[in-house]
């Protein structure tokens, strides 16, 4: 094993933030995939995910609006979110030929507006949906984000509010 210089043991099999969650959400996107395969219209992903989140008994919130607090103020800027699963991981869906820099800073700035801890942009318009997945983590008490590579496992469900 290696430490850290912080005394945290380092090794290959290291934990990542909300790991069991995370596994069951790509799990599903997966199974999407799988279903569907690459080309469709975003908008049907997110319904056949949300669907198979559902099936899985995750609990998820779609769409919702992401507000910019200024001067005190909460401001509806107009910013919407695919998903929250388990109130703890956002997705961002897309359905584009390759993810680009702005499309990882969007999440950043969910993930920083929200102080959640993980996200993920899932991007279905790839033949292997593992190349189209990338996970952010933040830390809220040091606003620094990172990402976590090598990621993907199985995952799962939502229905709810």
């Amino acid at each position: 094993m290696i430490h850290s210089e912080d005394g945290s043991t380092v090794g290959a099999q290291r934990k990542l933030i909300h790991e069991v969650l995370t596994e069951q959400i790509i799990g599903a996107a997966m199974e999407v995939h799988k279903a569907l395969g690459p080309g469709l219209l975003e908008s049907v992903y997110e319904e056949c995910l949300c669907h198979e989140l559902h099936l899985r008994g995750l609990r998820f919130q779609r769409q919702v609006t992401v507000p910019v607090i200024y001067k005190g103020v909460s401001l509806d800027c107009g910013y919407r979110l695919d998903l929250i699963v388990e109130d703890t991981v956002i997705l961002e869906m897309k359905c584009v030929e390759r993810i680009l820099t702005i499309h990882e800073a969007q999440l950043l700035t969910y993930l920083k507006l929200l102080d959640k801890p993980v996200g993920f942009i899932i991007n279905f318009n790839v033949p292997v949906l593992r190349q189209g997945i990338v996970r952010k983590v933040f830390d809220s008490a040091s606003p620094r984000l990172r990402v976590e590579k090598n990621v993907v496992a199985g995952m799962g469900s939502n229905d709810g509010k």
